[in-house]
């Protein structure tokens, strides 16, 4: 097992040093930005057991602290030990190593809990102390988390919507709901665009169906011999038949790859077609064969672009997830899926804001091809609304102080 960090300007050329020294089989244990580029952490014939079992040696024998590092071991991250480690050893915000004796472990404890009670008062005073100098700011800021949107999003909209002193709040609500929208990132549609586009995301998100669902809206606009349909994904049982069937309604050739070299001379053989879409394999943002099949999509000759889904029902820390997870695909925009399943869209919302991902399609539905729409962001928005609206009240008002001006709290501690 060999594990090792890559630096580089951009994800594109850290996966390939991974490539080039490791292999397609390498797994991408993290990846992150640094200041200058990227990071990221590899491993090849990576077996967790034998991860633990030399660091536990290493400790035991040596005395060194987890943390560091030997000539023999090659580097790799802190976040990624303590995740493999953390039956052993774990770390807290501040990057402090804890031992595994049990009195020190007690007294992290107690400190944890001390340290969140004070949050929570902190907090509390906080928002009290908004609530009482600028009302319509804080109502703005509840409103705007029972949308789906994160604290930190919530109040710079709410603190750039209010500053104008107004003290209409429906009006301020009308003119926050504005922002958001103006704040949203698109892009233009792939009917639009046209060539060669593998849809990426994590299981259960939708692909396959998307797939259809962009082949039937091209095939009517632009004629069925223009498009084409191809999947790499030979792992689901019965993947390639559900494409092929899509296929045999719309009439519309569908082929399978099972890797890289065949892909491309199935790319070849479409060279005709404007528009060939591609299904992927859906995996769990945290499966370590990620790289793989990014490296069967490596793609130059035919400028494939990839395009990520996500799912509308996720909660906010899990589309930041699979946003950071699929970065190695480099998304040129995304599909949000499952609108009609979704008790909150604002998650979602805020987190392709935040990550600067382009909107291109919305999907509300299983009818091909008419639940998919061009994603707009005054419509995406009323439609976050009116989610919210019918769902009722989620997030209470009583909780709302206690994801109030973190960054604060964490300053005062």
């Amino acid at each position: 097992m060999v594990i090792k960090r890559y630096f580089a300007p951009n994800i594109r050329q850290a996966i390939n040093q991974v490539r080039m020294e490791q292999g397609p089989d390498a797994v991408i244990l993290s990846n992150r930005k640094v200041d200058g580029g990227v990071e990221i952490v590899a491993a090849v014939d990576y077996d967790e057991t034998i991860f633990q079992q030399r660091f536990q040696e290493k400790t035991a024998t040596s005395g060194e602290a987890v943390g560091s590092s030997s000539p023999q071991d090659t580097a790799i991250s802190e976040k990624c030990r303590h995740r493999v480690l953390g039956r052993e050893t774990s770390a807290d915000s501040a990057g402090i190593v804890w031992s595994s004796d049990p009195t020190l472990r007690a007294m992290r404890s107690e400190l944890q809990m001390l340290r969140g009670m004070l949050e929570n008062q902190l907090s509390g005073l906080a928002w009290g102390e908004l609530t009482r100098r600028r009302p319509v700011e804080a109502e703005l800021i509840q409103r705007l988390m029972k949308l789906g949107l994160g604290a930190g999003s919530s109040r710079d909209i709410a603190s750039a919507t209010a500053a104008g002193g107004d003290a209409d709040v429906e009006r301020c609500w009308q003119q926050a709901l504005r922002e958001l929208s103006r704040r949203l990132p698109v892009a233009d549609t792939l009917l639009e665009q046209g060539g060669v586009v593998a849809l990426v995301g994590p299981t259960g998100v939708g692909k396959t169906t998307t797939v259809a669902k962009l082949a039937a809206r091209y095939a009517l606009r632009y004629g069925r011999r223009h498009v084409a349909m191809v999947t790499i994904d030979n792992y689901r049982v019965g993947a390639y038949e559900q494409l092929r069937t899509y296929g045999r309604i719309l009439d519309i050739p569908v082929r399978i790859a099972e890797d890289h070299g065949e892909l491309q001379a199935i790319l070849d053989d479409f060279c005709d077609r404007s528009l060939v879409l591609i299904d992927t394999v859906g995996m769990s943002q945290h499966d370590h064969k990620l790289l793989q099949q990014c490296t069967i999509l490596d793609d130059e000759r035919h400028r494939m672009r990839k395009i990520l889904l996500l799912a509308a029902t996720s909660r906010l820390s899990g589309v930041d997830d699979v946003i950071e997870a699929f970065r190695i695909f480099e998304p040129a925009g995304c599909i949000v899926t499952k609108i009609d399943e979704s008790t909150s869209l604002g998650a979602v919302l805020d987190g392709v804001r935040r990550h600067g991902l382009p909107l291109t399609h919305v999907c509300d539905g299983q009818r091909v091809p008419e639940d998919i729409h061009t994603a707009r962001p005054q419509d995406l928005v009323a439609r976050a609304v009116e989610i919210m609206a019918r769902a009722g009240d989620k997030i209470e008002e009583e909780l709302v102080p206690l994801h109030f001006h973190k960054e604060v709290v964490d300053a005062c501690l």
